[in-house]
């Protein structure tokens, strides 16, 4: 379902209008009251301060923006009387530029916040270098700065306080469409004329998408002791609709098959199609959903999806006739999978119409929340652990280092007038721990600022009424800090008009600015560039098998937990939610490694057909996995069966064997399985298999089949 309309509304309800819109208005306020109050200087200084600091406003819970945000403002503090005093000598300054480059870039080591934290007091150090602010009015410029500073903190947090469950229905909402476009890929798989390679490339793009957004509604709700502890109606639907949103997910994984079969073997049916529209109207739904909760509002029912499913029913009912027995039985499993999605739906608009949620969750706790959210250490001894070439943290510190300084001579002996500190933010905004991110980087601020540039040029020469520029201005800087996160070279289109005005408005040459902003620009990225590619580069295939080994690990894990359930322990939902949540994630990574890896020159791209077969072949036992997961839940416990529980465990074993071989510890081809050790043991009883049993019997060889695929694909990419 395409509708313009709603994707527009949809932004402008969505977290990053929202965060730009936020910024902004942090950041103009400053200005516009001193202006009124006859202090335009003081103003700006308090604006350059609440600029450094939004940098570090960020996602995620009160308790952890109030944190960054307060230790921005004491970074910022420091970096600012220290650029204040080395500033009037070239030497010292260029030392303060190496030394403090490479020290703010091993925050990178903390995680995302603390990475922000380094940037913005990398900022304020590149902003401050060429102010020329006199010794006994330093202390005082320093102080307005982390006024502004400090504004913008308190601005912010009241901001998100008035309504604090709003950012979590923002990155909700926005989650539920990257299912429902998720869906629609899976559909696209029913679809005889598809190529089935291709669409898996879409398929595990998309999951990165969904991965990261999931990550942020847990960080969000689960590290948020007032969504998770509070027991308004309001906490309550949100975390229960993203319990019943992850479940949803593991049940669209679910729906996995072998599509060539079922193609060749019911394409001429016509029941492809119709499972296909089928989830065609889910993800209809699912949009509609994601929608109202942007908008905050009550969703309602889009179709009847049980008359649909009925309808599905018995046209399986119809095609089976003539099939086998274990065909039709899959035509039936997926029909299973498509109604838990109709169950899982109808959930979630009854959280939003009747009193369901009260009587599902009382009294909730973070007690199992708490195992699904990384927990950061910040201790000491990660970051003296780094300082070794064998950490990337360390090499993209040090190559941060080095190109600052290169950049910093260069635009000191090179005449480009005076905002020459343009070179140094370029290099700091495109030097990425990874070569294919600093070159994406690279080629959007080119196009942007060339871009942005010539929108900048026109609006000033044929725009000349000042209220109407000022509005320009704002829309601008609305729209630089709105696409910040979301496209960085939409950021930059805006960024660069945002700037050419702002200067106007100071009083500084239209042209001349234009020109030193780009030639700047210029040189910043191809310094960046040059430094990227030949400072201790970090190429993809240098930790794919530390990435690959993660993915194999999560895999045994969750194979463990059906293990065990296969043999007659009873096994927690919460233990197979987390070895769940582990593969997605690890999944995840590596699709995002194997992309990365594409972007990369040929000559650094080891055995990139394999390990795009390994990310597909992954995603296939991710999935059959998930299914038999799914179908253990909904069974409860099960009587031990000998020849499934030999088939899961002959499967761990090629898995761990790959692990090994990943690791060096082995070196053996595996083609086929290994003897496990099961046989060694008591024989279980055998007892009669049900229609469920013999599908699932049969999924389990699937899982056989490919994790021995997966080994031989292992043994090509270490060669």
């Amino acid at each position: 379902m395409n509708n313009p309309k709603r994707e527009i509304k949809s932004f402008f309800y969505g977290q990053y209008f929202s965060d730009g819109l936020r910024m902004s208005v942090g950041i103009l306020v400053p200005s516009l009251v001193m202006m009124q109050l006859g202090n335009f200087s003081m103003g700006l200084t308090m604006s350059l301060g609440a600029l450094c600091i939004c940098t570090v406003d960020g996602p995620g819970p009160i308790s952890h923006k109030r944190n960054a945000m307060a230790a921005g403002n004491l970074c910022m503090l420091a970096v600012a009387v220290i650029t204040g005093f080395a500033r009037f000598n070239v030497y010292t300054l260029g030392a303060e530029i190496t030394i403090f480059s490479f020290l703010f870039s091993m925050f990178t080591v903390y995680g995302n916040r603390a990475a922000s934290i380094g940037t913005s007091a990398l900022l304020i150090m590149i902003l401050m270098m060429d102010k020329a602010v006199p010794l006994p009015q330093l202390p005082a410029f320093c102080a307005t700065l982390v006024g502004g500073g400090l504004w913008y903190m308190a601005f912010s947090l009241v901001f998100v306080g008035l309504r604090p469950y709003r950012a979590a229905q923002q990155v909700l909402g926005e989650n539920v469409a990257d299912i429902a476009r998720f869906l629609r890929i899976k559909a696209d798989f029913y679809s005889g004329n598809v190529d089935i390679d291709a669409n898996y490339r879409k398929l595990v793009l998309q999951q990165i998408q969904v991965s990261n957004h999931q990550d942020a509604v847990r960080e969000i709700l689960f590290k948020s002791r007032l969504i998770v502890k509070e027991s308004t109606p309001a906490s309550r639907v949100i975390v229960l609709t993203f319990i019943d949103l992850v479940d949803m997910f593991e049940q669209i994984m679910a729906t996995h098959y072998d599509y060539n079969y079922i193609r060749e073997k019911f394409e001429n049916t016509g029941i492809l199609k119709d499972i296909a529209d089928f989830l065609h109207h889910v993800a209809d739904d699912l949009d509609n959903i994601g929608y109202s909760i942007l908008a905050n509002d009550r969703p309602e029912k889009l179709s009847n999806l049980e008359l649909r499913l009925e309808q599905l029913k018995l046209k399986i009912d119809a095609v089976g006739t003539d099939d086998k027995e274990t065909s039709n039985l899959v035509l039936k499993k997926i029909l299973i999978n498509l109604r838990d999605l109709s169950k899982s739906i109808s959930n979630i608009y009854k959280y939003y119409h009747s009193k369901a949620s009260d009587s599902l969750v009382q009294n909730p706790t973070d007690v199992e929340y708490s195992k699904f959210v990384t927990h950061q250490d910040y201790a000491p001894h990660i970051f003296t652990d780094n300082l070794t070439f064998n950490s990337g943290a360390f090499k993209h510190a040090l190559r941060v280092a080095i190109v600052c300084l290169v950049g910093f001579i260069t635009a000191k002996n090179v005449s480009l007038g005076g905002h020459s500190y343009w070179v140094l933010l370029t290099i700091i905004v495109i030097l990425k721990p990874g070569f294919s991110l600093s070159k994406q980087r690279n080629y959007q601020r080119l196009i942007g600022t060339m871009a942005g540039g010539v929108i900048g040029i026109l609006i000033l020469n044929f725009v000349p009424d000042k209220t109407a520029q000022f509005v320009f201005l704002i829309v601008f800087m609305i729209g630089t800090y709105s696409f910040l996160r979301l496209n960085y070279i939409v950021a930059v289109i805006f960024t660069t008009p945002y700037v050419l005005i702002l200067f106007k408005f100071l009083g500084l040459g239209l042209i001349n600015v234009a020109q030193e902003r780009i030639i700047d620009t210029l040189i910043g990225s191809g310094i960046a560039f040059i430094g990227s590619y030949t400072l201790f580069p970090t190429w993809e295939f240098e930790q794919i098998n530390e990435t690959l080994r993660s993915v194999i690990r999560a895999n045994v894990n969750y194979l463990k937990k059906i293990s065990e359930s296969i043999s007659g322990k009873a096994v927690e939902i919460t233990e197979y939610k987390l070895a769940r949540k582990d593969v997605y994630v690890n999944s995840a990574n590596l699709s995002a490694a194997f992309e990365r890896m594409t972007s990369e020159p040929k000559s650094k791209q080891r055995s990139i057909k394999d390990i795009h077969k390994f990310v597909v072949l992954n995603h296939i036992l991710a999935s059959y996995t998930a299914n038999i997961a799914s179908a253990l839940i909904r069974l409860g416990q099960l009587r031990p069966h000998t020849d499934m529980l030999k088939l899961v465990k002959r499967s761990i074993a090629v898995l761990t064997e790959i692990e090994k071989k990943l690791s060096g510890e082995s070196t053996e081809k595996i083609s086929t399985p290994p003897k496990t050790a099961e046989t060694t043991k008591p024989e279980i009883p055998s007892v009669p298999l049900t229609a469920d049993d013999l599908l699932m019997k049969e999924q389990l060889g699937f899982i056989n089949k490919i994790t021995v695929d997966i080994a031989k694909i292992t043994d090509n990419i270490l060669k």
